[in-house]
Protein backbone atom coordinates (compact mmCIF):
# COMPACT_ATOMS: atom_id res chain seq x y z
CA UNK A 1 0.00 0.00 0.00
CA UNK A 2 1.34 3.77 -0.32
CA UNK A 3 1.72 5.75 2.07
CA UNK A 4 -1.55 7.69 1.69
CA UNK A 5 -3.27 4.77 1.81
CA UNK A 6 -1.81 3.68 4.90
CA UNK A 7 -2.69 6.88 6.58
CA UNK A 8 -6.37 6.61 5.40
CA UNK A 9 -6.44 3.26 7.30
CA UNK A 10 -5.03 5.16 10.12
CA UNK A 11 -7.73 7.89 9.94
CA UNK A 12 -10.45 4.87 9.75
CA UNK A 13 -9.27 2.86 12.60
CA UNK A 14 -9.22 6.08 14.68
CA UNK A 15 -12.78 6.94 13.91
CA UNK A 16 -13.76 3.63 14.58
CA UNK A 17 -12.84 3.92 18.40
CA UNK A 18 -14.28 7.41 18.73
CA UNK A 19 -17.92 6.32 17.08
CA UNK A 20 -17.75 3.24 19.76
CA UNK A 21 -16.77 6.05 22.45
CA UNK A 22 -19.46 8.23 21.39
CA UNK A 23 -21.80 5.40 21.81
CA UNK A 24 -20.73 4.95 24.79
CA UNK A 25 -21.18 8.80 25.73
CA UNK A 26 -24.89 8.62 24.75
CA UNK A 27 -25.74 5.48 27.32
CA UNK A 28 -23.62 7.24 29.60
CA UNK A 29 -24.54 10.75 28.88
CA UNK A 30 -21.00 12.08 29.07
CA UNK A 31 -19.06 13.20 26.06
CA UNK A 32 -16.46 13.85 28.28
CA UNK A 33 -15.51 10.40 27.56
CA UNK A 34 -13.41 11.96 24.29
CA UNK A 35 -10.83 13.43 26.60
CA UNK A 36 -9.84 9.69 27.81
CA UNK A 37 -9.50 8.39 24.99
CA UNK A 38 -7.31 10.91 23.60
CA UNK A 39 -4.22 9.67 23.84
CA UNK A 40 -5.35 6.22 22.94
CA UNK A 41 -6.47 7.96 19.53
CA UNK A 42 -2.56 7.97 18.95
CA UNK A 43 -1.80 4.34 19.87
CA UNK A 44 -4.09 3.12 18.11
CA UNK A 45 -2.98 4.96 14.59
CA UNK A 46 0.56 3.90 15.37
CA UNK A 47 -0.38 0.22 15.14
CA UNK A 48 -2.20 0.73 12.74
CA UNK A 49 0.52 2.06 10.58
CA UNK A 50 2.91 -0.08 11.86
CA UNK A 51 1.01 -3.50 10.58
CA UNK A 52 1.85 -2.32 6.95
CA UNK A 53 5.14 -2.27 7.77
CA UNK A 54 7.00 -4.95 5.45
CA UNK A 55 8.94 -5.69 7.67
CA UNK A 56 8.64 -3.94 10.91
CA UNK A 57 12.22 -2.60 12.35
CA UNK A 58 13.63 -1.50 15.41
CA UNK A 59 12.48 2.00 14.91
CA UNK A 60 8.83 0.57 14.44
CA UNK A 61 8.93 -1.04 17.72
CA UNK A 62 10.99 1.94 19.62
CA UNK A 63 7.97 4.00 18.35
CA UNK A 64 5.61 1.89 19.23
CA UNK A 65 7.09 1.25 22.14
CA UNK A 66 7.63 5.38 23.15
CA UNK A 67 3.88 6.54 21.87
CA UNK A 68 2.12 3.53 23.45
CA UNK A 69 3.73 4.33 27.25
CA UNK A 70 2.68 7.71 26.47
CA UNK A 71 -0.57 7.55 25.18
CA UNK A 72 -1.33 4.77 28.04
CA UNK A 73 -0.02 6.59 30.55
CA UNK A 74 -2.51 10.02 29.92
CA UNK A 75 -5.49 8.64 28.83
CA UNK A 76 -5.35 6.44 32.40
CA UNK A 77 -4.26 9.61 33.92
CA UNK A 78 -7.23 11.40 32.92
CA UNK A 79 -9.57 8.67 33.91
CA UNK A 80 -8.11 8.57 37.31
CA UNK A 81 -8.28 12.15 37.75
CA UNK A 82 -12.15 12.71 36.08
CA UNK A 83 -13.08 9.08 37.49
CA UNK A 84 -16.60 10.43 39.40
CA UNK A 85 -16.87 13.52 37.96
CA UNK A 86 -19.56 15.25 36.46
CA UNK A 87 -19.81 15.98 32.85
CA UNK A 88 -17.38 18.41 31.99
CA UNK A 89 -18.78 22.41 31.43
CA UNK A 90 -17.94 22.44 28.32
CA UNK A 91 -20.07 19.10 26.91
CA UNK A 92 -22.95 20.46 29.29
CA UNK A 93 -23.01 24.16 27.84
CA UNK A 94 -23.14 22.64 24.66
CA UNK A 95 -25.64 19.84 25.25
CA UNK A 96 -27.89 22.72 27.25
CA UNK A 97 -27.85 25.20 23.55
CA UNK A 98 -28.59 22.28 21.54
CA UNK A 99 -30.96 20.06 23.78
CA UNK A 100 -32.28 17.99 21.11
CA UNK A 101 -29.77 17.76 18.28
CA UNK A 102 -26.91 17.31 20.66
CA UNK A 103 -26.06 13.38 19.75
CA UNK A 104 -25.36 14.46 16.18
CA UNK A 105 -23.63 17.83 17.11
CA UNK A 106 -21.23 15.56 19.34
CA UNK A 107 -20.23 13.25 17.08
CA UNK A 108 -19.30 15.25 14.67
CA UNK A 109 -17.92 18.29 16.34
CA UNK A 110 -16.44 16.68 19.07
CA UNK A 111 -15.90 12.94 18.33
CA UNK A 112 -15.07 12.66 14.59
CA UNK A 113 -12.95 16.22 14.86
CA UNK A 114 -10.56 14.89 17.63
CA UNK A 115 -10.11 11.97 15.77
CA UNK A 116 -9.38 13.85 12.36
CA UNK A 117 -7.09 15.80 14.49
CA UNK A 118 -5.29 12.99 16.02
CA UNK A 119 -5.01 11.83 12.43
CA UNK A 120 -3.32 14.33 11.25
CA UNK A 121 -0.93 14.84 14.37
CA UNK A 122 0.16 11.63 13.75
CA UNK A 123 2.19 12.41 10.62
CA UNK A 124 4.99 11.84 12.58
CA UNK A 125 4.12 8.22 13.55
CA UNK A 126 3.33 7.12 10.24
CA UNK A 127 6.62 7.79 9.27
CA UNK A 128 8.62 6.34 11.71
CA UNK A 129 6.80 3.10 11.94
CA UNK A 130 6.09 2.51 8.16
CA UNK A 131 9.27 3.16 6.64
CA UNK A 132 12.38 0.68 6.82
CA UNK A 133 15.34 2.75 5.89
CA UNK A 134 17.85 3.57 7.80
CA UNK A 135 17.32 -0.32 8.74
CA UNK A 136 19.00 0.85 12.36
CA UNK A 137 18.75 3.21 14.68
CA UNK A 138 20.95 6.35 14.03
CA UNK A 139 22.00 9.26 15.98
CA UNK A 140 18.62 10.80 15.42
CA UNK A 141 17.14 8.14 17.02
CA UNK A 142 18.82 8.44 19.71
CA UNK A 143 18.79 12.04 20.32
CA UNK A 144 14.47 11.17 20.49
CA UNK A 145 14.86 8.71 23.01
CA UNK A 146 16.60 11.53 25.16
CA UNK A 147 14.32 14.55 24.19
CA UNK A 148 11.16 11.73 24.86
CA UNK A 149 12.68 11.10 27.79
CA UNK A 150 12.82 14.64 29.06
CA UNK A 151 9.37 15.33 27.83
CA UNK A 152 7.73 12.45 29.48
CA UNK A 153 9.25 13.08 32.66
CA UNK A 154 7.84 16.86 32.83
CA UNK A 155 4.48 15.85 31.57
CA UNK A 156 4.01 12.72 33.69
CA UNK A 157 6.18 14.21 36.71
CA UNK A 158 4.08 17.69 36.75
CA UNK A 159 0.72 15.52 36.86
CA UNK A 160 2.25 13.59 39.29
CA UNK A 161 3.14 16.48 41.80
CA UNK A 162 0.13 18.57 40.75
CA UNK A 163 -2.41 15.31 41.75
CA UNK A 164 -0.36 15.34 45.43
CA UNK A 165 -0.67 18.77 45.72
CA UNK A 166 -4.36 18.99 45.27
CA UNK A 167 -4.79 15.63 47.56
CA UNK A 168 -3.63 17.60 50.32
CA UNK A 169 -6.54 20.13 52.08
CA UNK A 170 -3.93 22.01 53.64
CA UNK A 171 -3.18 23.45 50.04
CA UNK A 172 -6.70 24.40 49.27
CA UNK A 173 -6.89 27.82 47.82
CA UNK A 174 -3.53 28.01 47.19
CA UNK A 175 -1.40 28.05 43.74
CA UNK A 176 1.05 24.88 42.98
CA UNK A 177 4.42 26.40 42.46
CA UNK A 178 6.87 23.22 44.18
CA UNK A 179 8.79 20.43 41.73
CA UNK A 180 8.67 21.01 37.80
CA UNK A 181 5.96 23.94 38.59
CA UNK A 182 8.11 25.97 40.04
CA UNK A 183 9.71 26.17 36.57
CA UNK A 184 6.73 26.94 34.32
CA UNK A 185 3.26 27.20 35.03
CA UNK A 186 2.62 24.11 32.58
CA UNK A 187 5.03 21.26 32.69
CA UNK A 188 2.43 19.17 31.61
CA UNK A 189 1.91 20.50 28.87
CA UNK A 190 5.24 21.38 27.64
CA UNK A 191 6.24 17.85 27.99
CA UNK A 192 3.46 16.51 25.98
CA UNK A 193 5.01 19.00 23.64
CA UNK A 194 8.64 18.07 23.96
CA UNK A 195 7.33 14.41 23.77
CA UNK A 196 5.70 14.75 20.11
CA UNK A 197 8.90 16.38 19.01
CA UNK A 198 11.15 13.08 19.68
CA UNK A 199 8.63 11.36 17.81
CA UNK A 200 9.44 14.18 15.20
CA UNK A 201 13.01 13.23 15.27
CA UNK A 202 12.23 9.25 15.09
CA UNK A 203 10.06 10.21 11.57
CA UNK A 204 13.26 12.74 10.76
CA UNK A 205 15.60 9.57 10.91
CA UNK A 206 14.33 8.35 7.76
CA UNK A 207 13.92 11.60 5.96
CA UNK A 208 9.87 12.41 6.17
CA UNK A 209 10.52 16.08 7.33
CA UNK A 210 6.96 16.37 6.27
CA UNK A 211 6.10 14.61 9.37
CA UNK A 212 6.64 17.95 11.24
CA UNK A 213 3.59 19.26 10.44
CA UNK A 214 1.84 16.43 13.30
CA UNK A 215 4.20 18.18 15.68
CA UNK A 216 3.50 21.72 15.15
CA UNK A 217 -0.04 21.76 14.76
CA UNK A 218 -0.25 19.89 18.38
CA UNK A 219 2.46 22.52 19.91
CA UNK A 220 -0.27 24.71 18.05
CA UNK A 221 -3.39 23.64 19.97
CA UNK A 222 -1.51 22.66 23.17
CA UNK A 223 -0.37 26.44 23.48
CA UNK A 224 -3.19 28.04 21.94
CA UNK A 225 -6.35 26.02 22.04
CA UNK A 226 -6.98 23.48 24.62
CA UNK A 227 -4.20 23.43 26.69
CA UNK A 228 -2.17 26.82 27.93
CA UNK A 229 -4.43 29.21 26.84
CA UNK A 230 -7.51 27.07 27.80
CA UNK A 231 -6.21 27.00 31.45
CA UNK A 232 -4.96 30.22 31.61
CA UNK A 233 -8.76 31.03 31.13
CA UNK A 234 -9.76 29.29 33.81
CA UNK A 235 -7.14 30.19 36.41
CA UNK A 236 -7.51 34.03 35.74
CA UNK A 237 -11.60 33.33 36.41
CA UNK A 238 -10.60 32.55 39.95
CA UNK A 239 -7.30 34.01 40.57
CA UNK A 240 -8.49 36.35 43.56
CA UNK A 241 -9.89 32.85 45.62
CA UNK A 242 -5.97 31.75 45.05
CA UNK A 243 -3.59 32.72 47.35
CA UNK A 244 -0.69 34.22 45.65
CA UNK A 245 -1.95 33.36 41.89
CA UNK A 246 -0.82 37.03 40.98
CA UNK A 247 2.77 36.92 41.99
CA UNK A 248 2.95 33.26 40.61
CA UNK A 249 1.82 34.60 37.28
CA UNK A 250 4.27 37.59 37.25
CA UNK A 251 7.49 35.22 38.33
CA UNK A 252 6.84 32.10 36.63
CA UNK A 253 7.31 31.00 32.73
CA UNK A 254 4.47 30.41 30.95
CA UNK A 255 5.89 27.44 29.18
CA UNK A 256 9.25 26.92 28.29
CA UNK A 257 10.94 25.83 31.83
CA UNK A 258 13.19 28.92 33.18
CA UNK A 259 14.45 30.41 36.70
CA UNK A 260 12.12 32.69 38.12
CA UNK A 261 12.04 36.22 38.03
CA UNK A 262 13.23 38.27 41.01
Amino acid sequence: MATWQVWLTGLGTVSVMMVVTWVISLVRKDASLVDRVWGLAFVVAAWTYAHFADPPTARTWLTLALVTIWGLRLSGYITWRNWGDEEDKRYQAMRARNPDTFAVRSLVTVFLLQAVLAWFISLPLLAATLYGAPEGLIWLDVLAIAVWLVGFAFEAGGDWQLSRFLADPSNRGTVMDRGFWRYTRHPNYFGDTVVWWSFFLLALSTGAWWAAAGSIAMTFFIINVSGVALTEKNMATGGSKREGYDEYLRRTNAFIPGPRKP
